[in-house]
C-alpha cells in the first residue's frame, strides 16, 4: 500500500510538472486547483486553460503527422529550424500574403522522456499579436508573434515607409519607452495595438519611398502650365515631386480666388484620384504638364455670397523658387497672393465682440470644421474659467492638462499649421485623451484685447506680456498650461512655424512633466483622504459615544422622574389610606366594658405578620363594625378577607348588616386575616 501511494505522488508530480511547462502557470496551488478540477486529467486541464485559437491538444503522435500532411511536406529550411529547437516565423505585414503555419512555428511541451507512449503530446500555436501603425498620413498594419522582439517592428516599418531604424521613434506603447531588445511578451501586450511613429531628424516635405525611382522623381522639380479658362491666363509653376495634388489646388486658389471646393479641373491623369498624393505618384508627365482649370458652375455656387472664399495658402520663403517670376505672365504680388481683389475675405474665425463666449466658440468650431474638416481637436465650449476648472480642480487622477490655441487669420501660418498640425490624427488623438483644448481667435483686437484680460485674471500679467510680444506672424501659438496648487503654469508656449513631429514631441513633452506632477498630487491626495477617513471615523466615532451617553442620560433621567411619580403616588395612597383609615377609626362605637350588662363579644384576630388584635364588641354590632375595625388597622376590606379557625368559614362573605351574635361569633372567637387573591 505504502509503495501504490508513493508511485501515485510520483506521478502527479509529473503530471504537475508537465502542467506548468505547458501552460506557464508558476502558482503551484493555482496548478494543483485547475488538475484537481479535472480529476488529474492532464489534457483536460490544458485545454481549459489554453484557448482553443492558441493550443492544440494531440493525444497522439498521429494527430501531428496529419497536421504536418496537411500544409504540405516541410522545406529544408523548416526542417533544419524544426530539428533546431522551432525557430519563431517572421513577422508579417498587412501587404505580404499569409501562408499555413508549418511544424517549425509550433511549441511543444516538454514532457519526461521517461513516460509511456499513451503520455499525451501538446502542441501550442504562438500568440499573434496586431499592430496598427500610423506615420504621418500612411498606416502599416503589422501581425508579430509575441515572441518577437520591438526592434523586428522597426526592422518591418524601414522596408514599408523607408524610414532608416536609426531616426525612428516607435512611441505608443501603455509602458512607456521601450529598448528594441525588448521582447513584446514581457509587455503583456492586448491582441490589438496602435503605435505611431516620430522621425524628428527627417522633414515632413523629404517623403521616403520603397525604391529609387520613386525617390528619384521626388526630388525631381515639375513644370506645371496651368490655363484659367475664365480669364484666358496661363501660368507656368514649377513644384517638386514631394508637393501634392492639394497644395497646388491651394497656390491656383490663392491666383485665380477660385476656392478649392469650386475648382472643376481637366488634365489630371486617372491616377491622381486622392488629392494627398504627391506629383511624382499622381503620374503626370515628366519634365512638363498642362492642365486647366476653371469655376464649377452650379445653381448653389451662384448663390453663394460674393465674400465667401477659399483659405489662403502663402508660400513661405523656402518655396519661393517654385515659382517664377509673376511678372512673366503678368501677375503682380498682391494679385498673386488673393490681396487685391475685395471679392477674396474670409468669413472670421469669431465675431467681434461676442457678449457669449460659449456663443463665439461654437461659431469658431464651425468655422473650423468648414476651413479644415471635421478631423479636428475637440475645442471646449464655455469661457476659459470654465475650461480650467475641468482640467485643473478635479479629482487628481481626472486632471489634464489645458491647451489654449490662439488663432489669427492674418498669420501666414494659420492654414498650414491648421490643416497640417491640428487637424493631423496622431494630434487630434494626442490632444484628445490628455488635454481640455480651448481656443480663440485674436484676429480682431476687440476679441485680443478680451483675451488678455481673461488671462490676466487666470494666469497673471506674465502670461499676458509673453502673449503681447509675439508678432502676427508668428501665430497661431498653442498654449500648454498646468494647474499647481497655488497657481497655474504655462509650460510651454508652442509657435505656429513647426512640425507633426516637434509639435508632438512637445506635447509629449509637457506630458511627462505633468505626470510626474500629477503622481505626487494623487498620493498627496490620497494621504489626505485617508486623514480625512480616519478624522470622519473618529467624528462618527465620538458622534456615536455623545448618542449613547444622552440616550443614556435620558433614560437614566426618565428612570429617575418615574421613581418619583411612583414614590409620590405611593406617599398619595398611603395617605388616602391613612386618612380613611383614620376616618373609620373614629367613626368606630366605643369599646364597651366588660362589666357591661349587655352580651359582650370578644374577638382575637391573627394578622398576616403575626400580630394579635383584640376587642370587645356588643353581640348587637354589625359585622360592618368588625369590618371597619380591621381596617382602621391598615387591613382593608378589599384587600383582606376574615377567617375563622373552626370551621373555616369566611366571615367577609356574610352580610355586613348582621350582627355578630347571628354569625355566631359569640361569646368569643378567634380569627385571623388573610389577604385576597
Amino acid at each position: 500500500m505504502a509503495s501504490e501511494s508513493s508511485d501515485s505522488n510520483m506521478d502527479r508530480e509529473m503530471i504537475l510538472a508537465d502542467f506548468q511547462a505547458c501552460t506557464g502557470i508558476d502558482n503551484i496551488a493555482e496548478a494543483i486547483t485547475l488538475l484537481e478540477l479535472n480529476n488529474w486529467d492532464l489534457v483536460a486541464a490544458i485545454n481549459g486553460v489554453i484557448p482553443q485559437e492558441n493550443g492544440i491538444l494531440q493525444s497522439s503522435f498521429s494527430s501531428e503527422a496529419s497536421q504536418a500532411s496537411m500544409y504540405g511536406p516541410p522545406s529544408q529550411s523548416e526542417a533544419a529550424d524544426a530539428a533546431a529547437g522551432g525557430a519563431a516565423p517572421p513577422a508579417s505585414s498587412s501587404s505580404s500574403s499569409s501562408s499555413p503555419p508549418s511544424s517549425s512555428t509550433s511549441a511543444f511541451c516538454p514532457f519526461n522522456s521517461s513516460t509511456s507512449s499513451s503520455r499525451h503530446i501538446v502542441e501550442r500555436q504562438p500568440r499573434m499579436l496586431n499592430f496598427r501603425v500610423e506615420y504621418r498620413q500612411r498606416t502599416v498594419e503589422l501581425v508579430l508573434e509575441e515572441g518577437s522582439a520591438v526592434g523586428e517592428i522597426k526592422q518591418i516599418l524601414e522596408t514599408e515607409l523607408g524610414v532608416p531604424v536609426s531616426k525612428m521613434q516607435l512611441k505608443g506603447w501603455k509602458s512607456g519607452d521601450v529598448s528594441d531588445s525588448t521582447v513584446m511578451r514581457s509587455l503583456h501586450l492586448p491582441k490589438n495595438n496602435s503605435l505611431y511613429v516620430l522621425t524628428p531628424d527627417i522633414a515632413p516635405t523629404a517623403s521616403t519611398s520603397k525604391n529609387s525611382a520613386l525617390q528619384d522623381s521626388l526630388n525631381q522639380n515639375f513644370l506645371l502650365v496651368i490655363s484659367h479658362r475664365e480669364a484666358q491666363r496661363d501660368y507656368s509653376l514649377n513644384f517638386p515631386g514631394s508637393r501634392t495634388i492639394q497644395e497646388v489646388k491651394r497656390n491656383i486658389s490663392d491666383l485665380t480666388n477660385i476656392p478649392v471646393r469650386h475648382q472643376q479641373w481637366e488634365g489630371w491623369p486617372a491616377s491622381a484620384s486622392d488629392d494627398s498624393m504627391t506629383l511624382a505618384a499622381s503620374g503626370i508627365s515628366y519634365p512638363c504638364h498642362h492642365l486647366s482649370v476653371c469655376r464649377r458652375s452650379s445653381t448653389a455656387n451662384a448663390q453663394e455670397p460674393t465674400e465667401e472664399c477659399a483659405d489662403v495658402h502663402m508660400i513661405s520663403d523656402s518655396e519661393g523658387d517654385d515659382f517664377e517670376d509673376a511678372s512673366e505672365f503678368g501677375v503682380d504680388d498682391s494679385e498673386m497672393f488673393g490681396m487685391g481683389s475685395s471679392t477674396c475675405r474670409k468669413s472670421p474665425m469669431m465675431p467681434e465682440n461676442s457678449e457669449n463666449e460659449a456663443d463665439a466658440l461654437l461659431h469658431f468650431t464651425a468655422e473650423f470644421s468648414s476651413r479644415y474638416g471635421e478631423t479636428h481637436p475637440m475645442f471646449f465650449i464655455g469661457t476659459l474659467e470654465a475650461a480650467s476648472q475641468e482640467a485643473f480642480y478635479g479629482k487628481a487622477r481626472d486632471r489634464k492638462l489645458l491647451a489654449i490655441y490662439l488663432h489669427n487669420d492674418d498669420s501666414v501660418l494659420s492654414n498650414v499649421f491648421c490643416s497640417q498640425m491640428m487637424c493631423a490624427d496622431s494630434i487630434v488623438s494626442y490632444l484628445s485623451q490628455n488635454f481640455i483644448t480651448w481656443a480663440w481667435d485674436v484676429t480682431k483686437e476687440a476679441n485680443k484685447a478680451r483675451l488678455l484680460t481673461m488671462c490676466t485674471r487666470h494666469f497673471g500679467s506674465v502670461v499676458t506680456q509673453t502673449i503681447r510680444t509675439y508678432k502676427t506672424d508668428q501665430f497661431p501659438l498653442l498654449l500648454i498650461v498646468m494647474g499647481k496648487r497655488t497657481s497655474n503654469e504655462v509650460l510651454n508656449v508652442i509657435q505656429g512655424n513647426t512640425t507633426v513631429d516637434e509639435l508632438m514631441m512637445r506635447l509629449m513633452g509637457a506630458m511627462e512633466i505633468f505626470t510626474a506632477q500629477q503622481q505626487e498630487d494623487i498620493k498627496d491626495e490620497d494621504e489626505r483622504e485617508a486623514r480625512e477617513t480616519v478624522k470622519r471615523e473618529q467624528d462618527e466615532a465620538y458622534r456615536l459615544s455623545l448618542e449613547a451617553d444622552r440616550k443614556k442620560r435620558e433614560a437614566q433621567e426618565k428612570e429617575e422622574a418615574e421613581q418619583v411619580r411612583l414614590e409620590q403616588m405611593r406617599k398619595e395612597q398611603e395617605e388616602e389610606k391613612e386618612a380613611i383609615r383614620l376616618s373609620l377609626e373614629q367613626a368606630l362605637p366605643p369599646e364597651p366594658a366588660e362589666e357591661a350588662g349587655e352580651q359582650i363579644s370578644k374577638l382575637r384576630i391573627r394578622t398576616p405578620s403575626g400580630e394579635f388584635l383584640e376587642r370587645r364588641f356588643l353581640g348587637s354590632c354589625k359585622l360592618q363594625v368588625l369590618f371597619d375595625f380591621v381596617a382602621s388597622k391598615g387591613y382593608p376590606f378589599e384587600g383582606f378577607k376574615l377567617l375563622t379557625t373552626f370551621p373555616r368559614r369566611n366571615i367577609t362573605q356574610l352580610d355586613p348588616e348582621s350582627n355578630l351574635l347571628e354569625a355566631k361569633l359569640f361569646p368569643q372567637e378567634t380569627l385571623f386575616l388573610e389577604a385576597k387573591e
